[in-house]
């Protein structure tokens, strides 16, 4: 199922409903449940159930809490200033917490650390003494002697001390010759005897002695290369008494040049007893390395963790990745013997990591680290924070989470505490497992069949082998024929209408995935999710579906409660249900008038003025043109403009289902533009327009111009023929008129006496007139 969690718990009682998630509230109401559903569907999520009419009141829903118990604030002191008894410094706080948890809510705290000056450290250096550690061994005692003097510039209540280790003194890890035993070195060296483990020098604030003890070591020697380190820090470890552990910080320096024996190797020696993690002593020396195996990785971390003792392996550079341990060795730190200066002492405990103990099975906890510098973490490095210098501050916070109901109900004390610090927070974990309605709950109540439950929370929690919303069957007798002809309807073949399971003669519905979809009736055969839709919507949205009907909302009617009884959406302008032309149904107007439109039937599309109404917008839209070019987007953006290629692909009034005006106008370059204005069915205002302007064409300049050329030179030629013409009659007139006057002219014939001839006559002499 992929429902909610509360659900699919299908509780049977409220106790189960609670544990199954947060959000899981019980309706203790006894008449909560309809007709054919079951008890569990009184769990379910708060604002469902009370969406399905269970009142606040009366829905179970306990939270968890928290309370701090001990919060004494951590200690600010400097180096220096009065000494406090260890235990009179806090490094931690809160340090005591009661915890009441409710299943799937997780209860948080902050938990603050601060590093205190001068805190008071113990530091305990164990060193090898095999022979392999021969050339190393004056490095080794000098680190011995620098140590007090490098602790003593950190804090002034230190204490030190000594002890060395080589190998269990069986065979074949040394030789067991009486000569060997007195000493495993060959030729004229001059070695100790062998053993496993010896206290030299119990913790110690006497610098002098530790010195003069450290320098008095001489080599001993084994035959294998691994050592038996690994026995003598158990021994470290867990013989506090012996070593002289305060409940300090506690500092374990290891110091070797070779590998570890581990548990399994002790076989080789024929020693099969597995490590008991116990003191064994005597007179400062381990005295059952040859009866007890190695501890193992894992037991040692267990004993070092619980007597919270920090490990720092000193050890040659060869073997340095030996010995990285980094998720076994708590707070482990590994260097050579020249690394062990006062900057890495100084840095040693600069790492800050939180542990808890061993948690319930079903509980959770989540760290959130606030270091320095403002560097949040979370996860695994949420539990620590590095680069924490002395009397800096963090704070860690702190989730803790119980799914179900851990231990039965029983308290818990878990621990938190900084690895290797011996503070720690006691957390007491409580948790809730029933509803406060479980008290008053009456066992083998008569409302329960004769007493066949308990009656508690509003429904019957049933005896063994009892079922029943009354607990009125038996586990035995719930499928039998008679009790499932009580399920059919109408004595039909379906049992709870294919929809529920008969259970004591009774229909118990089934649940869907969908958490919000329920079967209920009788016979299973309603349900409230099979009711008409609109837009999409169960009841339109506007109600809810009970037994496949639509149970409107008040103000909204119809099978699908889409239709609307308020008429205020078909108020026009002036104050008219559908401007006085049409009726107002389910919220919308029926325009009675054709020529209307619009949600309020106030758009007449092929009224007058229409055109002239829309030109301004459609030109700005359209063409990029007229007065409201500037501001076309704000004014101009209340219909959808639809542009077409030519006048032909304009709708035409017969093609569409709705009335629309065409329109042709005129702008300011006398251009014409076609366009159609309508409200389409959709109440949405549409323009169409032919895409291109129709303007008038300019004039052809060459024709004009040829023109006006010939049309002069005619003219001029007509003007010279008339004027010739004119000339020619006028001539002939004259003429006609000179010879009329020269015909009626009488002239004189007598001679002029002062005429003389202007004619010579002159004969030649020798001419003969031939």
């Amino acid at each position: 199922m992929c429902g909610n969690e509360c659900i699919n718990a299908n509780a049977k009682y409220c106790g189960e409903c609670i544990q199954a998630g947060a959000k899981c509230g019980w309706c203790k109401d006894p008449g909560f449940l309809k007709q054919g559903e079951t008890v569990s569907t009184r769990c379910d999520e708060m604002e469902s159930l009370i969406k399905r009419g269970c009142d606040k009141g009366m829905i179970e829903n306990p939270r968890g809490e928290q309370r701090t118990l001990k919060n004494k604030a951590v200690t600010h002191r400097r180096k220096g200033a009065d000494k406090l008894k260890p235990e009179d410094i806090t490094q931690i706080q809160p340090q005591k917490l009661s915890l009441t948890l409710r299943s799937g809510e997780p209860q948080s705290f902050d938990l603050k650390f601060k590093r205190a000056e001068d805190y008071p450290i113990d530091l305990y250096y164990l060193m090898d003494l095999s022979y392999s550690m021969k050339d190393d061994l004056e490095n080794v005692k000098n680190l011995g002697t620098s140590l007090m003097l490098e602790m003593s510039k950190i804090t002034s209540d230190f204490k030190i001390g000594f002890g060395s280790f080589v190998e269990k003194t069986v065979m074949p890890y040394i030789s067991t010759t009486p000569a060997k035993l007195l000493n495993p070195c060959t030729g004229d060296q001059n070695c100790t005897s062998p053993f496993s483990y010896k206290n030299v020098l119990r913790l110690t604030s006497d610098g002098k002695k530790f010195n003069t003890l450290v320098g008095q070591q001489h080599i001993s020697g084994n035959l294998d290369s691994p050592e038996g380190g690994f026995d003598a820090i158990m021994q470290v470890a867990v013989c506090g008494e012996q070593i002289g552990w305060r409940n300090v910080t506690r500092l374990l320096v290891f110091s070797t040049d070779a590998g570890f024996h581990f548990a399994g190797d002790g076989k080789l020696g024929g020693i099969v007893l597995p490590n008991d993690g116990k003191c064994h002593l005597e007179n400062n020396v381990y005295t059952m390395s040859h009866y007890y195996d190695y501890p193992s990785i894992a037991h040692l971390v267990q004993k070092l963790s619980d007597n919270n003792i920090q490990t720092i392996f000193a050890v040659t550079e060869e073997f340095q990745p030996v010995y990285q341990l980094p998720d076994d060795i708590p707070v482990q730190e590994i260097a050579t013997f020249i690394l062990l200066s006062l900057g890495f002492w100084q840095s040693l405990s600069s790492e800050v990591i939180l542990e808890n103990s061993k948690l319930p099975e079903g509980l959770t906890i989540a760290y959130i680290s606030r270091c320095k510098n403002g560097v949040v973490s979370e996860g695994e490095n949420g539990r620590k924070c590095s680069n924490i210098s002395i009397g800096d501050e963090v704070t860690f916070s702190i989730s803790v989470t119980s799914k179900g109901c851990p231990k039965k109900g029983k308290s818990e004390t878990i621990k938190i505490k900084p690895l290797g610090f011996t503070e720690e927070v006691e957390i007491t974990l409580n948790f809730i497992c029933e509803c406060e309605c479980h008290k008053d709950g009456v066992k083998n109540s008569p409302l329960c069949h004769f007493g066949n439950g308990t009656y508690e929370c509003g429904a019957c929690k049933c005896n063994e082998k009892r079922v029943g919303r009354q607990c009125e069957c038996s586990s035995n007798d719930v499928a039998t024929e008679d009790m499932d002809r009580t399920c059919r309807k109408d004595n039909g073949t379906d049992i709870c209408s294919n929809n529920g399971d008969c259970v004591c003669g009774t229909c118990e519905c089934k649940k869907r995935d969908n958490p919000e979809e329920r079967y209920s009736g009788q016979y299973c055969e309603c349900d409230n999710f099979n009711c008409d839709r609109s837009g999409n919507k169960l009841c339109g949205g506007h109600g809810r579906c009970e037994c496949r009907v639509c149970v409107c909302d008040p103000m909204w009617t119809g099978s699908a409660c889409d239709c609307s009884l308020d008429n205020s959406t078909c108020m026009a302008s002036n104050k008219q249900i559908c401007n006085g032309r049409g009726t107002c149904e389910c919220g919308m107007c029926k325009c009675t008038d054709p020529k209307f439109q619009g949600p309020t039937c106030e758009t007449c599309p092929t009224c007058p003025g229409v055109c002239i109404e829309h030109k301004e917008c459609v030109q700005c839209r359209a063409f990029g043109t007229g007065e409201k070019k500037d501001k076309c987007e704000k004014d101009c953006s209340y219909f959808n403009l639809i542009k077409v290629k030519d006048r032909d692909k304009l709708p035409q009034p017969n093609d569409a289902s709705y009335p629309l005006m065409h329109c042709k106008e005129r702008d300011a370059n006398d251009c014409w533009f076609y366009y159609t204005y309508a409200v389409n069915n959709n109440t949405e205002k549409e323009v169409h327009v032919v895409d291109t302007l129709d303007c008038p064409t300019g004039p052809d300049i060459i024709p004009i111009v040829a023109g006006v050329v010939a049309g002069i030179v005619l003219i001029g030629l007509a003007l010279l023929l008339i004027w010739k013409l004119l000339m020619i009659i006028h001539d002939r007139r004259e003429f006609a008129k000179f010879e009329k006057e020269k015909m009626n002219a009488k002239w004189d014939t007598g001679e002029n006496p002062i005429y003389k001839s202007a004619v010579t006559t002159v004969v030649n002499p020798k001419y003969e007139g031939k």
